[in-house]
């Protein structure tokens, strides 16, 4: 892909609100996120108000972090509206290999058919139906280990499947692509993971999905790379990721994004 900066003009063009049904922790962080990115955060989880609002939003970010039996039901709720508008909708299936509960859950939101599913390699395994050793929402496996579960996955649900690691792997079950991306130090701020998926969302509003997540991915990752130059430790590096979040440009992306076909 050499025209990964497209993809970033044409979401920050679009400026879509993306509704959020995500964890506690991520709340605050995902919503300056998407802010620096260029599209319209909603946190928005109450299963009176979730399928209206859906209505409003362009895509739909969902994460099973800090979830309970009530956000589980909003999230089914609003992923229904999505299907049936035909908006994107992404699954962050996090620690599902952790409890019972979680994997009930995840299957309830799989049989749905997500737009796209982002998890690290255990929770992809996890959800594909294989052994995996996550530990809840830390990743046990390598990348390399979850690829032949994404595409598998990815087939058998129609989704685009994204697994998150120091090289991160994306199908859609036919093509497949890899972005190097990326820098440790995102590991060391809470929800940054979580945070992604809401500008993947954003990204695949009205473009191709495969390319779009892609394209977030290699967004996301260079953002890191740049903020891991000048910041000395955790704090400085999450003030110094949102900075490059909204300054990186089209042609920048374009320029530095390591994507590669797998």
């Amino acid at each position: 892909m050499n025209d990964t900066g497209d993809y970033l003009d044409q979401m920050r063009r679009t400026a879509p609100l993306v509704h959020n049904i995500t964890n506690y922790v991520a709340m605050n962080i995902m919503a300056n996120v998407l802010l620096a990115t260029g599209a319209a955060p909603a946190m928005v989880h109450a299963r009176e108000e979730v399928g209206e609002f859906a209505g409003l939003a362009q895509a739909l970010s969902i994460n099973i972090g800090t979830f309970d039996p009530f956000w589980a039901e909003a999230m089914e709720i609003a992923a229904g509206v999505m299907i049936k508008a035909d908006k994107p909708w992404i699954l962050d299936p996090v620690g599902v290999g952790a409890t019972s509960y979680r994997r009930q859950v995840c299957g309830r939101l799989l049989a749905m058919r997500p737009t796209i599913i982002r998890g690290n390699a255990s929770e992809v395994l996890a959800l594909a139906g294989l052994q995996a050793g996550g530990r809840g929402p830390e990743a046990t496996d390598s990348v390399a280990a979850a690829e032949a579960a994404a595409r598998d996955l990815a087939q058998g649900t129609g989704a685009v499947v994204a697994v998150s690691g120091p090289v991160d792997y994306i199908t859609d079950g036919r093509t497949s692509r890899r972005v190097a991306n990326g820098d440790p130090m995102m590991t060391r701020v809470t929800a940054l993971g979580c945070s992604l998926n809401g500008v993947i969302a954003a990204f695949s509003v009205g473009q191709p999905v495969l390319q779009a997540t892609v394209a977030a991915m290699a967004y996301y990752g260079l953002a890191g790379e740049q903020a891991a130059a000048t910041a000395r430790g955790p704090g400085a590096f999450a003030a110094a990721f949102l900075d490059r979040l909204y300054h990186i440009t089209p042609a920048d992306l374009t320029q530095s994004a390591k994507v590669t076909p797998a």
